[in-house]
């Protein structure tokens, strides 16, 4: 059987929470499952019957885990964008990955194993790109100034900065 997917693919490096977090991830996103689980034997360096290594999928996207230690802890300097539709969407990612986690600011945060996410609404990206540069900087303030990205208070700011709604 011959699998069809990315030849790019992120592996994340876990201290020992690689299991718990694939569970924790396709709990959350659709269309995921965890595909693999390579568990270490009784003649291995780890605990017999320890994950050592494995692949799961989020929405599509296929993710390599280990469990290496504590050598290299998550930064933010490798974050993961989720593009949201809507308020709704938003609201839902974000509170699902800030719990036990750490929120940020500008939509950024930490979930419960250090990785970093940006929730994100499409909708910021159209205001921050406004033709009218009035607007689209009155939208990059709004954002700068939030941690989770609300779309309202996004628009509401672009339209006070020309003293009205948005044309559309």
């Amino acid at each position: 059987m011959s699998i069809t997917r990315s030849p790019i693919q992120p592996c994340l490096w876990f201290d020992d929470t690689l299991e718990e977090a694939a569970r924790f991830y396709t709990g959350i996103f659709p269309n995921s499952s965890i595909d693999h689980l390579s568990r270490y034997g009784d003649a291995g360096p780890g605990t017999p019957g320890s994950v050592m290594a494995g692949e799961f999928t989020l929405d599509g996207m296929t993710f390599r885990g280990i469990n290496g230690g504590p050598a290299f802890p998550f930064t933010e300097a490798i974050s993961f964008s989720i593009a949201c539709r809507d308020q709704s969407e938003v609201d839902y990612y974000w509170d699902s990955l800030a719990d036990g986690g750490e929120e940020s600011v500008c939509g950024w945060l930490k979930d419960r194993f250090g990785l970093s996410w940006q929730i994100v609404p499409v909708r910021l990206y159209e205001l921050v790109a406004d033709p009218v540069p009035e607007r689209a900087m009155a939208a990059t303030r709004a954002m700068l100034g939030m941690r989770r990205i609300v779309v309202a208070e996004l628009e509401a700011a672009a339209d006070a900065a020309v003293g009205t709604a948005a044309p559309g």
